[in-house]
C-alpha cells in the first residue's frame, strides 16, 4: 500500500456553490471608493470592466452563491481535486504532525487559477463581451484564462510582466497555444506603458503595471472587458471550491485540520483553501490557526500598512482598503512572479485585521529548499509560489516535533512548477539570493499616496 494516501470525491459531491465570507464577517468591509471623488462606487462604476453578474458578485454578502451549470461541466474535467496524506513528507521530517496538501496542480493550466478563470469567461460570454484583457505574472492566471476564453469563444490578450516574460517562455508558448495574444509589459501599445518606458526603458515591470495596461484597453472598447486573476472579492468567492471540497475531504479521512497554511501574493489561493475553514470557526463550528504566507521581497502583509490604494500602477482603478507597499511598489525579479504585486486582497486584509489569521513571509532559498525535499518525498514537483505554503507547512511541522504535538496541518499545493524549470536550474546552481525589501524604498512608495487615499486614512 502507497504511504500517500489520497481522498477522493466523487463528481457528484462537488460544490454547487461558492463561499462567501462576508455573510459571517464581523462588521462590514470598507467600501470602495472612486479615485476622483473619494466616495463609495455603485455598479455603473465598474460596468466598463465587468459583466453585470460578476460586478453583483463583488458587492453581495449572500453566504453562498450558486456555480451555473456551464461552469460546473467544465469544472468535472479536474474537480473535485485530490486532498493527500503526506506520510512520506512526515518520516522524511520525523514529526507527529499529519501533513496534508490539497492539490490543484491537475487542473488543465496546472494551477487553481481556472476556478475563476472558467466563471468570469462564462459570465463574460453570457452578456456579450467579445474579448477580454488581463495581467499575468508568472504565466499562471493567463494560462487559465487563455484556456477559459478558449472555451467559451472569447479572444484573449495577456499583459505579461516582462521579467516573468524573459524567464517562462513555456508558459508564454502555453497561452499561445490556446489562442492569447502576450504583451511583454510594460509595453508601447498603451499610454500607461509609454509612460512607465519614458521613465525607465529598462523597467522590468510589476502586476500593477500590467494591470495599468490591461484596464486601460478594456475601458476604452465597448466589445471588451478585463479580468483580474486575484485580490477582487468575486475572485475570491470563486476560488472556495477548494477549501469547501477540502471539508468534505477532511470528513472522509476522519479528521480536521488544526493550522491551514497558504501562499499569498494577491489572495485568491490563500481564500480559496481558508476561507471556509474560516467561516466555520466564524460561526463557532470548529476551530481552526491559519498562516498567510509571502515571499520576504514583497511583503505585503507583514509590512504594509492597511490603507486605501490603487490596485495598479497608473491610478485607472478604484481604490481599496488592503495592506499595501504603495502602487508605484516595483519589487526585485525574484522567481515566484504569481506573488509580486504591491496589494493585497482586500477580504485577506480585513481578516488580518480582524485577527483571524497570522502573516508570515520567507526568504527564497528557504522556499526553494522546501520544495526540492517535497519534491523528493511526494514525487510532485512544487511551483515556485506554492513553495511558500510548503515551506511554511515544513516549519509546523517542525514545531510540533519540537513540542510533540499531533496536529494536523494543511496546505494548498496550488499548481505544480513543470513550467517552471529554470527557476529549480536557478537553484542548483547558486545564482538565487534572497531578498528582503528595504524598509526606505516601502515608505517611498508609501509616500505616492493619492490625495483622496490619505483623506480617507486619516
Amino acid at each position: 500500500m502507497s504511504s500517500q494516501i489520497k481522498y477522493l470525491l466523487d463528481e457528484t459531491q462537488m460544490p454547487e456553490a461558492w463561499y462567501n465570507i462576508q455573510a459571517d464577517l464581523p462588521g462590514e468591509m470598507p467600501p470602495v471608493l472612486h479615485p476622483g471623488t473619494g466616495e463609495p462606487i455603485g455598479p455603473q462604476d465598474l460596468a466598463p470592466l465587468f459583466p453585470m453578474a460578476l460586478i453583483e458578485q463583488e458587492m453581495t454578502r449572500e453566504r453562498y452563491v450558486d456555480i451555473p451549470g456551464d461552469v460546473l461541466s467544465i469544472y468535472r474535467q479536474w474537480r473535485p481535486s485530490p486532498l493527500f496524506r503526506a506520510r512520506r513528507l512526515e518520516r522524511a521530517l520525523g514529526t507527529p504532525a499529519r501533513i496534508y496538501y490539497k492539490y490543484e496542480g491537475v487542473s488543465p493550466a496546472g494551477s487553481h487559477k481556472p476556478n475563476t478563470a472558467v466563471a468570469q469567461a462564462y459570465y463574460n460570454k453570457v452578456e456579450g463581451t467579445r474579448k477580454l484583457t488581463t495581467e499575468t505574472g508568472a504565466g499562471q492566471w493567463g494560462s487559465a484564462l487563455s484556456i477559459a476564453c478558449q472555451a467559451f469563444g472569447l479572444e484573449c490578450q495577456v499583459f505579461m510582466v516582462k521579467v516573468s516574460y524573459n524567464q517562462k517562455p513555456y508558459r508564454r508558448a502555453l497561452m499561445e497555444a490556446f489562442g492569447a495574444e502576450l504583451i511583454a509589459s510594460p509595453s508601447d501599445r498603451t499610454a500607461a506603458g509609454r509612460a512607465i518606458l519614458a521613465k525607465d526603458p529598462t523597467c522590468i515591470g510589476s502586476l500593477g503595471m500590467a494591470i495599468s495596461e490591461a484596464v486601460e484597453l478594456a475601458a476604452q472598447a465597448g466589445d471588451t472587458h478585463y479580468a483580474l486573476g486575484s485580490v477582487l472579492n468575486h475572485v475570491l468567492l470563486h476560488q472556495t471550491v477548494i477549501g469547501i471540497e477540502a471539508i468534505e475531504q477532511f470528513a472522509l479521512a476522519g479528521d480536521y485540520p488544526d493550522v491551514i497554511v497558504g501562499c499569498t501574493g494577491g489572495g485568491s489561493n490563500f481564500a480559496g483553501i481558508a476561507f471556509p475553514f474560516l467561516g466555520r470557526k466564524l460561526r463557532g463550528e470548529q476551530d481552526v490557526r491559519v498562516i498567510a504566507v509571502e515571499p520576504a521581497a514583497c511583503p505585503t502583509l507583514t509590512k504594509g500598512p492597511y490603507a486605501y490604494d490603487f490596485g495598479d500602477t497608473s491610478h485607472l482603478t478604484p481604490l481599496l482598503k488592503m495592506n499595501t507597499l504603495g502602487s508605484t511598489f516595483v519589487p526585485p525579479g525574484f522567481h515566484s512572479g504569481g506573488l509580486r504585486y504591491h496589494g493585497m486582497a482586500p477580504l485577506v486584509s480585513y481578516v488580518l485585521q480582524q485577527g483571524l489569521i497570522e502573516a508570515q513571509s520567507l526568504h527564497q532559498l528557504e522556499i526553494f529548499k522546501a520544495g526540492i525535499t517535497f519534491a523528493q518525498a511526494e514525487g510532485i514537483m512544487p511551483a515556485p509560489e506554492a513553495n511558500h505554503a510548503v515551506a511554511a507547512a515544513i516549519q509546523q511541522a517542525l514545531r510540533c516535533k519540537e513540542e510533540n504535538k499531533e496536529e494536523a496541518i494543511l496546505f494548498n499545493l496550488c499548481g505544480h512548477g513543470h513550467f517552471d524549470m529554470q527557476s529549480y536550474i536557478d537553484y542548483f546552481a547558486g545564482k538565487l539570493q534572497d531578498y528582503e525589501y528595504p524598509e526606505e524604498e516601502i515608505a517611498m512608495a508609501l509616500a505616492g499616496l493619492p490625495p483622496v487615499a490619505r483623506q480617507a486614512n486619516a
